[in-house]
């Protein structure tokens, strides 16, 4: 029986110190039937160089140069609309998969005929690669108890467009992925999750006071302008989400 195809898409910008990793960790998959759509958003450095020679190596590995810098949301936008598989699954240019990472999620999403699914995954810290904490995920999710926290980490989320269609990403710089989740579950009851850490998401050293305020500032953006909530909808949620938060990464 023939296998269904994933689609896997990755946003890139300036990911030469990674984007090799990533992609191993792609041709690493037991599951075999997959195409991987790399979308590069304008790159100064070496990136696209670094690419090339998987896409010569391996047909299922596609890219584009996007003409000007235009954020992840394009970006991810572009390779939906090129995407021939029927699974849509989303990983970024300097995160990683576990070789089963594929295997085990589609194995669950057709067996159980799910639409959008997600796993647990392992934080990494970029400086010294070592393993800062694993994040566990509650085994399902509907679009109200999402708006209180965005707990489907983008590297381990896939969606059956058999069921909803070619879904994308609403246009905004941050908390895009969060967007394509909530519209995903304004048609489908929930989503559903193998609590198992099959990721690694590699934490930048950036500054994370910094990063917490930007991202609330774009949730915020996100209830208000994308989803539409009402202030005090808006800010029901947003204090479940500033709570979460701290909980979170304390």
């Amino acid at each position: 029986m023939n296998k269904a195809t994933v689609t896997i898409v990755t946003p890139s910008y300036n990911s030469e110190k990674f984007i090799a990793q990533t992609i191993e960790s792609v041709l690493n998959q037991t599951y075999r039937e997959w195409e991987m759509i790399i979308v590069d958003d304008k790159s100064t450095d070496n990136t696209v160089e670094l690419i090339e020679p998987y896409a010569q190596k391996d047909k299922r590995i596609k890219y584009i140069v996007l003409e000007e810098n235009s954020g992840p949301a394009v970006a991810r936008n572009r390779a939906i609309e090129e995407a021939q598989g029927r699974y849509i699954a989303f990983l970024d240019a300097d995160d990683l998969w576990m070789p089963q990472k594929l295997e085990k999620q589609i194995t669950f999403m057709q067996r159980e005929n799910i639409a959008l699914s997600y796993t647990g995954y392992y934080r990494f810290e970029q400086s010294t690669d070592q393993i800062k904490d694993e994040i566990t995920v509650p085994l399902k999710v509907d679009y109200h108890e999402l708006l209180k926290q965005n707990i489907i980490g983008c590297l381990t989320a896939v969606y059956d467009t058999k069921i909803v269609g070619k879904v994308t990403m609403p246009l905004i710089r941050k908390r895009q992925d969060f967007g394509l989740w909530l519209k995903i579950l304004k048609e489908v009851p929930y989503a559903y999750a193998i609590n198992e850490p099959l990721a690694y998401y590699r934490i930048h050293n950036d500054s994370i006071s910094s990063n917490k305020i930007i991202s609330s500032q774009y949730n915020w953006k996100l209830y208000r302008e994308v989803e539409k909530l009402p202030w005090y909808k808006a800010l029901y949620y947003f204090a479940w989400y500033t709570y979460r938060s701290l909980l979170k990464y304390k």
